[in-house]
């Protein structure tokens, strides 16, 4: 009696981080993204926490792709003194990158922008957000795809939320499409390791920085050259 033998094919979709390297994108259980999305909407309910000003600079939190590219396209902005790049929007403490890039962690890679409110507005920063990136892209930037390269901003009072929402609904109205930005209560902003500092500028030779981030900074600039410090 003949038999029907069926072979099962399983395709891994990976992934490419901005370190170039792939990664496969494992996905947590149906019970364990249940408990994520309860813990990412306890967030949501938070109330913002406020950084204060230090010798006038004031601090911006946004998480947009790889903050390789985010961290120089701010640095590129006039009144912007220092970008640190991090992780926020997540509930574990002390998050890691290679924490960060299971999805299981809440957390987005992000940038810490320092900037002179007497220069730059934060208004004007949430342009340059929208405007350095593919606004309609869920759960990442260009190559770089996962909840950790999703694109959120945070904001720390009233008059922020407000400013983000209404530059938001402006937008959707504009491409008639849904902006894939979240909007967080900023909670708190966790350091990245020391090799993700200034990495642009660092290893401007690196495949992925030749490929994607400074393709990516270049567009910016060339859209918003008023914005642009004299020092680029």
């Amino acid at each position: 009696m003949n038999t029907i033998k069926s072979i099962l094919v399983v395709l891994a979709f990976l992934t490419v981080s901005c370190q170039g390297k792939a990664q496969v994108d494992t996905k947590p259980t149906k019970k364990k993204m249940t408990d994520m999305q309860k813990k990412q909407l306890e967030l949501l309910t938070l109330d913002p926490v406020v950084v204060p000003l230090e010798k006038g600079l004031a601090k911006a939190y946004f998480a947009s792709g790889c903050f390789w590219c985010v961290e120089a396209i701010y640095e590129s902005v006039n009144g912007v003194t220092e970008v640190i790049n991090g992780y926020s929007g997540g509930f574990t403490k002390n998050p890691t990158y290679e924490g960060s890039n299971t999805g299981r962690t809440g957390h987005a890679e992000a940038v810490e922008v320092i900037y002179d409110p007497k220069v730059v507005s934060f208004a004007t920063l949430v342009d340059v957000y929208f405007g350095s990136q593919n606004p309609t892209q869920v759960n990442g930037q260009g190559p770089d795809r996962g909840s950790q390269y999703r694109s959120i901003i945070f904001y720390q009072d009233t008059a922020q939320k407000e400013i983000i929402i209404k530059k938001k609904k402006a937008l959707a109205d504009k491409l008639k499409a849904k902006v894939a930005a979240e909007i967080y209560p900023f909670q708190k902003f966790w350091i990245a390791e020391d090799y993700h500092q200034n990495y642009e500028r660092l290893n401007p030779n690196n495949r992925y920085i030749q490929g994607v981030s400074i393709p990516r900074l270049k567009r910016f600039q060339q859209k918003f050259p008023e914005l642009l410090s004299k020092k680029h």
